[in-house]
């Protein structure tokens, strides 16, 4: 008799355990709405060992368009070109003369999104992060031939509203800076 009870008592916690585990789960989203407008956050930040040596914030607004199935798109260029002098002949004899020539490259942060909203309220953002500088330590002195430093990274990532993640990290093999990208989607209500 009195394993009966026992084995009552774990029946009756046992069967009120799925409520009480089930307020722990997040609630299911909902999914985006066509024509649904999405802010994506980016923080590009570099580090020498633990130390944050910069931290540049970006905001793209997306906006989702139902027709092309929940999908939208946007582009950031900001930066600056610098002129480049190089020698060049005027013509195609090895005896013409060489003249200086001034060539742009252009220098700067450039960010492509691509969004795409899935029903069960996930997003799937495909990001390009392209980072230029002009290398001063490298560089030295001169400004004629200027060294660049490059970062680039592009993948795809899952979010829902208001999750961040961080989307990409890497290690420079000349300075043994960090270099770290994270990204937060807000969907503007």
């Amino acid at each position: 008799m009195k394993s009966h009870i026992a084995l009552a008592a774990v029946l009756i916690a046992a069967l009120g355990m799925p409520g009480r585990a089930q307020e722990g789960r997040p609630q299911e989203q909902k999914p985006p709405a066509p024509g649904a407008t999405l802010k994506v956050q980016l923080v590009l930040s570099r580090f020498q060992g633990d130390k944050k040596i910069s931290s540049l914030p970006y905001t793209l607004t997306v906006n989702t368009d139902e027709r092309n199935r929940n999908t939208g798109r946007s582009s950031l260029r900001l930066g600056t070109q610098v002129p480049i002098t190089t020698m060049a002949r005027q013509s195609n004899e090895a005896s013409a003369p060489l003249v200086p020539t001034v060539q742009y490259r252009d220098v700067g942060t450039s960010i492509d999104c691509t969004i795409s909203g899935f029903e069960d309220g996930r997003f799937k953002l495909d990001l390009t992060v392209e980072d230029s500088s002009i290398d001063a330590a490298a560089s030295g002195a001169s400004n004629a031939h200027p060294a660049f430093k490059s970062f680039r990274t592009s993948d795809s990532l899952l979010l829902r509203d208001g999750q961040s993640a961080q989307y990409s990290s890497a290690t420079d093999k000349i300075n043994g800076d960090v270099w770290k990208v994270d990204v937060t989607l807000t969907v503007v209500k």
